[in-house]
């Protein structure tokens, strides 16, 4: 590991970017809030997904064996909530949805983590640090019900600022007059009827929802491990809740760096299920290919909030066809090359020095800011850009006659920047397993449904196209080119023939 380049995140517990240092050298250790399973996943919980993947893949990219565990939440108010409102077990529903979520994950090409633990499965875990942190002094019982003492936790409020007397009854914490201090928290909540429940010290209950979260991180990874992350809503009050406890039940615990991931907006408001202003993950990705939408994920810093539009959608799903379009023609070429059997010499071919510029350049940029903090926007533009600009006038060259050294050195220098292009893709996320062109036939498939058209539809408009042309009618022929556009439609005449791709709808 003596080779790993210095790797920046930035903490948001010391508010400042910091060194990377794992507590075991090679190794990294990270747990990650995943989501409350009683709906299909939006927008937000895909964006904190896949950016923790772009960490993991990171990580091992670095060279680091990495343990990452994201956990599910199937026993909470929500789904209690939610499944009585149509009448369905709530253990039952939660399922349903947590194998949902890993489809639209998959949909994403976020790896599986290491763990993927849910609170119903670790009940004597999360019960055995209750009685800990009782043991310890630092929560109390009452009535079934097992608060928190959050007055007795002299750090409270270290990771959002918050201050012991902003954490109002009624807002962020239930109501409660049993209480000893009005901001005190579940840590157990006695059962109620029509509530699963389990069987405790306290009496039938289950867990509040801080707590899971603390003994899930600490059963897999122990109180000291490297980065714990989420949304940046979970700030306050879950991560801060989180941070209690577990120095309740083990003072000498620690987590090195807290990363959170900006919010994605709709209109600039924060996407949400209470707002109700959310798309799920399922409904763009029936329009979207999920990579164009893992793009548009990844397109703004993970800090940074996220606007949602659907212009920038079609951006992204435009520059993933152009990737795969340049990839694609790329491997076609060398392959009918080497069917061709263009002979290599003793020595092999050299790389151009235009060829290793290029790789070079997008390894240091790549390098460069995916190690500050992971700045995924500048490394989907800058160098990585200009690869795939000379590919595609590399493969311009190749159509004219050219010696044969220049030849093979064309192709040398080919075969190298497409695979330093794949490594970036693959290290991103945007690489799919399935070939260069059925990516492609997916991406147009897509393109046809938002523009409720069928493939039959847009041949016979070429076919009407080419027949104005050929009567030398070019206003009719530009009306039908220009209403395709508007669909999102391009067509492009390349030699006698008319092909089309998908493009950025035109305004009318």
């Amino acid at each position: 590991m003596e080779n790993v380049k210095e790797f920046k995140v930035y903490n948001s517990m010391t508010q400042q970017k910091e060194i990377f240092k794992p507590r075991v050298p090679g190794k990294a250790s990270m747990y990650v809030c995943g989501v409350t399973s009683y709906d299909y996943s939006h927008l937000g919980h895909a964006r904190a997904a896949v950016n923790f993947d772009i960490l993991y893949r990171y990580l091992q990219h670095l060279g680091y064996e990495v343990t990452y565990v994201r956990n599910f939440t199937d026993v909470d108010d929500k789904i209690i909530k939610r499944a009585n409102e149509i009448g369905e077990d709530p253990l039952k529903l939660s399922n349903r949805f947590c194998e949902e979520y890993i489809v639209d994950m998959n949909d994403l090409q976020c790896l599986l983590p290491t763990h993927q633990p849910r609170v119903s499965d670790h009940m004597e875990q999360i019960k055995d640090m209750i009685s800990q942190i009782i043991k310890n002094g630092y929560a109390y019982e009452v009535d079934g019900d097992v608060f928190y003492s959050v007055d007795k936790c002299p750090n409270y409020g270290c990771l959002s600022g918050q201050k012991l007397e902003h954490n109002r009854a009624g807002e962020r914490v239930a109501v409660d007059s049993r209480k000893r201090h009005p901001a005190d928290f579940a840590l157990w909540k006695s059962a109620k009827p029509g509530e699963p429940s389990w069987d405790s010290p306290w009496g039938l209950g289950r867990p509040g929802w801080h707590i899971e979260c603390s003994a899930m991180s600490a059963h897999y990874l122990t109180f000291n491990f490297d980065i714990h992350g989420g949304g940046i809503d979970l700030i306050f009050p879950h991560h801060e809740n989180e941070i209690a406890q577990s120095w309740a039940a083990c003072q000498e615990g620690k987590i090195s760096y807290w990363m959170h991931n900006g919010h994605v907006t709709n209109n600039n408001e924060k996407m949400s299920k209470s707002l109700g202003n959310f798309f799920t993950i399922r409904q763009i990705s029936e329009r979207y290919h999920p990579i164009a939408l893992r793009h548009f994920l990844i397109s703004a810093h993970y800090k940074s909030p996220l606007n949602y539009t659907v212009s920038q959608l079609e951006s992204s799903s435009d520059a993933i066809y152009y990737i795969y379009q340049t990839l694609e023609d790329c491997e076609s070429a060398l392959s009918s090359f080497q069917e061709g059997g263009a002979e290599q010499n003793k020595k092999g071919p050299r790389v151009t020095d235009a060829a290793m510029n290029c790789i070079k350049k997008m390894q240091e940029e790549f390098e460069e800011k995916m190690s500050d903090d992971l700045q995924t926007p500048v490394v989907l533009t800058g160098a990585f850009q200009e690869a795939l600009k000379f590919i595609n006038s590399s493969l311009k060259m190749l159509k004219k006659k050219i010696q044969k050294k220049q030849l093979l050195e064309l192709l040398e220098s080919l075969t190298s920047v497409e695979k330093e292009v794949k490594l970036v893709l693959d290290v991103l996320g945007l690489l799919s397993p399935a070939s260069y062109s059925e990516v492609l036939q997916q991406l147009k498939d897509k393109a046809l449904k938002r523009a409720g058209l069928v493939e039959d539809d847009v041949r016979r408009m070429i076919d009407e196209r080419t027949e104005a042309r050929t009567n030398k009618d070019f206003a009719k022929s530009d009306k039908i080119r220009a209403e395709l556009t508007v669909k999102g439609i391009a067509l492009m005449d390349v030699g006698n023939e008319t092909v089309w791709r998908p493009c950025i709808p035109s305004e009318q």
